[in-house]
Parts: C-alpha cells; sequence; structure tokens
C-alpha cells in the first residue's frame, strides 16, 4: 500500500479538512501517542473550526530516534487518528486525518534546528509532555551542550535564544502528570538561568512575558493497535506508521488568565477545555474520581474473578459498588459544584465501559499500594474529617489490596511484596495490624484513624469467609 501523504488523498479526491499550509505556531516538547490525540487533535479542530491557522513543530524531548522524524517526513505530517467509547451510553467511532503537524526534529540530531524555531515570531505556544521525570533540574545539565541534557534545560536554552532576538515571550502549556507541572517547569528554569549565570533581564523576562500554565489533561490514549493496525490500514486504503487511537472522552484544564481563551479559540470549536484559576480542585476531581475509583474497584473485582474493566461494568454488583464509592464516598469530599462532580463521574461509567479498550484489571493492579495512597487515601481520610464515620465501601477496598497481596501476583516495589511475604502466616487481624501501622506505606494516616484497623479486619474475615463478590455484595447491603 501507498503511504499516507497529501499527494496520495489529493489523487484520490479526499473532501475531508486539511490544512497544507498555515505558520508554525506552537512548539511541542513530545511526540508521543499521548500528545498526538490529545493536543493535536484539539488543534486540528481548532484549525478546521474556528481559524487558529497554526500549525505544530514536534521535539522528541529526549531525542536520538530520528526514524520517528524520518516516518513524519515521509507522510508529510499526516496520521490517522481513531477516536473510540461510549458517550451517553452509545458507542462512539469517529476517524480523522490530523494535519496540524509540519514536522519532527530531533535535538541530538539536529539541536540548531530547535534553536532556530525561537526566530518565528508567529510562535506563540509551547506545550510539553516529557513524563512525570521529565520537569526534573538537574544540576549536571550543562548550557553548552548540544543539547543540554534535560527537558527543563532544553526549554531554558530556547527561551534565552527568544530572549537575545527582542521577540515576544509564550504561553507554555505543561501536560505532564506532575503537581503543579507548570509552577515546577518555571522553577526549573530559573534554577539553570541562576546555575549558568545567565542575565537577570533574561530571568525577569521569564517571569514577565511568560506565561506557565500549570494543567490537568485526560483521555485514556490506547496508541497504535498492535493486533488491529494491519487490518485498519487496509480499510484505510493506504499505510499510516503513525496510527493513533484513543477515547473520545477527553479534558484539558489549564490554570492561567482568562486572555488565553481569546488566543486559543476552543471555545468557538466546542472543545473540552476550561480556563481557570487554580486546577488542583480539577486534579482531585480526576485523581480521586477516575483514578480513585479505578483503584478502590478492581483489585476487590480481580479476587471475584474478572478479568477486564468493561466486564465489571456489566456487572450489578461490582458497578454498584463503583458507583456507591464515587456517588456517596468520593463526591462528598470534593469541593466543586455537585453537578459537576456527578457529570464527571457520568462519564467516567462510560469510559470504564468502552466497548474498544480490553483494560485489564492486572495492569491497573500495577503498584497498587503507592496508587491506593494517593488515590483512594485522601478520600477515606477527607471522609472521616467531614463525615464522623468511616466510608464503609473505602475501607472495604482497603481490606481487598490487603487480601489481594496475600492471594494473587502482586507486581510492586520489592519492598512491599517482600513485607507481605514475610507476614503470609499472619491471622486477618495480625496481617492488618501490620499493614496499617507500616508508615513507609501510608504515613501515620490509616494507623490513626479511630475505628479504621477493626473495620478493615472485619471486611478481611468477610472477604476469607464469604468470597469478594459476596463479601462486595454484603458491603452493598
Amino acid at each position: 500500500m501507498e503511504k499516507l501523504s497529501y499527494s496520495l488523498l489529493e489523487r484520490r479526491g479526499y473532501n475531508g479538512f486539511l490544512l497544507k499550509d498555515a505558520p508554525e505556531r506552537v512548539l511541542q516538547f513530545g511526540e508521543g501517542a499521548f500528545l498526538r490525540t490529545f493536543a493535536e487533535d484539539f488543534i486540528d479542530r481548532m484549525n478546521e473550526t474556528a481559524g487558529f491557522n497554526g500549525k505544530v513543530v514536534l521535539v522528541q524531548p529526549r531525542g536520538g530516534h530520528p526514524d520517528t522524524c524520518a516516518r513524519f517526513g515521509s507522510q508529510d505530517g499526516l496520521y490517522t487518528l481513531l477516536l473510540r467509547g461510549r458517550e451517553k451510553g452509545e458507542a462512539v467511532s469517529q476517524r480523522r486525518i490530523i494535519s496540524c503537524v509540519s514536522r519532527c526534529l530531533d535535538p541530538k540530531g539536529d539541536w540548531q534546528s530547535v534553536l532556530d524555531c525561537a526566530q518565528n515570531p508567529d510562535l506563540r505556544f509551547i506545550i510539553s509532555n516529557t513524563t512525570e521525570a521529565g520537569i526534573v533540574f538537574d544540576p549536571a545539565c550543562k548550557a553548552e551542550d548540544a543539547p543540554p541534557s534535560s527537558f527543563p534545560g532544553k526549554l531554558t536554552r530556547f527561551l534565552h535564544t527568544r530572549w537575545r532576538l527582542g521577540l515576544p515571550g509564550f504561553v507554555i502549556l505543561a501536560c505532564e502528570l506532575s503537581e503543579h507541572n507548570g509552577e515546577e517547569l518555571c522553577r526549573c528554569v530559573k534554577e539553570y538561568a541562576s546555575l549558568w549565570g545567565l542575565e537577570p533581564q533574561f530571568t525577569a523576562w521569564v517571569e514577565g512575558e511568560n506565561r506557565f500554565c500549570s494543567t490537568v489533561v485526560d483521555r485514556i490514549v490506547t496508541g497504535r493497535p498492535k493486533g488491529d493496525a494491519e487490518a485498519i490500514c487496509q480499510e484505510l486504503g493506504y499505510e499510516d506508521s503513525l496510527l493513533d487511537t484513543g477515547e473520545v472522552f477527553a479534558s484539558w484544564i489549564i490554570e492561567g488568565p482568562q486572555s488565553i481563551r481569546e488566543e486559543l479559540p476552543f471555545e468557538k470549536a466546542g472543545l473540552p477545555i476550561q480556563v481557570v484559576d487554580d486546577h488542583v480542585p480539577y486534579k482531585q476531581r480526576k485523581v480521586r474520581i477516575l483514578n480513585g475509583a479505578h483503584t478502590s474497584m478492581v483489585l476487590a473485582a480481580h479476587l471475584a474473578g474478572f478479568k477486564i474493566v468493561r466486564d465489571c461494568m456489566e456487572d450489578k454488583t461490582v458497578r454498584g459498588f463503583m458507583n456507591r464509592t464515587i456517588s456517596e464516598e468520593i463526591i462528598p469530599t470534593l469541593d466543586l459544584p455537585r453537578a459537576d462532580l456527578e457529570d464527571f463521574a457520568s462519564a467516567v461509567a462510560d469510559r470504564f465501559n468502552n466497548p474498544y479498550i480490553d483494560h485489564a484489571l492486572l495492569s491497573i493492579a500495577l503498584n497498587s499500594t503507592a496508587k491506593w495512597k494517593a488515590r483512594v487515601m485522601p478520600s477515606l481520610l477527607e471522609y472521616a474529617a467531614r463525615k464522623g464515620t468511616l466510608p464503609p465501601c473505602i475501607t472495604f477496598s482497603f481490606a481487598a489490596y490487603i487480601a489481594f497481596y496475600q492471594d494473587c501476583p502482586a507486581q510492586d516495589d520489592p519492598w512491599v511484596l517482600e513485607f507481605y511475604q514475610a507476614h503470609r502466616g499472619d491471622s486477618p487481624a495480625q496481617l492488618v495490624h501490620a499493614a496499617i501501622h507500616n508508615e513507609r506505606m501510608w504515613g501515620g494516616g490509616l494507623a490513626a484513624l479511630e475505628g479504621f484497623e477493626e473495620a478493615v479486619t472485619a471486611a478481611l474475615e468477610r472477604i476469607d469467609r464469604l468470597g469478594a463478590y459476596e463479601a462486595m455484595k454484603e458491603c452493598l447491603a
């Protein structure tokens, strides 16, 4: 088959939206599946319906993969995006050729081309997704390296080049999953400016002429569908080595001034993007409802014999457990309007029931100790503080966590697995006591929670006696 390209589409009379020529307005550190399914989808839609008229230059955050850049070049930056899932209970499948990418740059192979982008007066936005480990200050990173080893170091060099040219600054949208990602990125840039002895005027320009926005991103991205890619390309009638897939749902929360809405016409394009004064409540909404629902449900569901999330959603008991956990125990711990939280929760139920994704419970169960602490424990503690009692479903989920680590092939940090191995012969009461008082796992929050140890012990004994499924039923009753 012939590769996807503008000439191929032209010869075939393709009548969908394409933007072949436009100024490069976005520099993006990150060429992976997530941003191509998330940010590029939004930019492409703004180009089509809201007159954004902008192309995106992709930069590999670490570089050293010229074959990736070559794939973009061979397809004129084009790729097919498939979004599949449920909306309001109905299965939805959407197909779109993304045409907002102009080129992909490898900083290890051609750092100067990255720096040359700073000369472009049309360039206004910088987007990044370099994983949580990407926004880190490394004192060993050197300004004279081509390129500097860290992502914040690369960005500092790029911004310094821009400043020396006397051109305006940027709106910088950090999409990493780390806390306060925009603020942390700004801090790292200023630390490099100090470490490298850059001009005080540059630091003032960084602070005054650039807007580092913390953001919350949300879309499940499944990437290239390995088992189906060849069949999908046969159906499309062309080879697409950049084919990408994800769910239909998406949300982008941007902390920043409302003036961003004037520069990014997402409202006109009808996109699920919000500019807010404080991103933290939305971060809590995502972590506690979406991630917390996963973590509080899947371990008990696996003990009950389920394998994938969608099957859990088709079972009255497991889905009822999840719904009650969200509605009665998580939502009351959050401060956004109840209607907003319920709408988000309703979308979560659709997302978990996606007919196009076989989301394995054991994949979600990886490193459940850290996940339970980050995603579920805050709801537990906040519920107890506000209500003066324990949330029964969340309490049960902790008992299911302990049972899972005793009976199933858990994958976690070695010290966690060693702890549970050392307590394999304990009674339920002994095991719960040891787990709750493990400060390396939980700090002191769980041990200090009145009645929690006794309630978890009782729940673990019910799981041992009845099995996880019947114990979950009893929890709901």
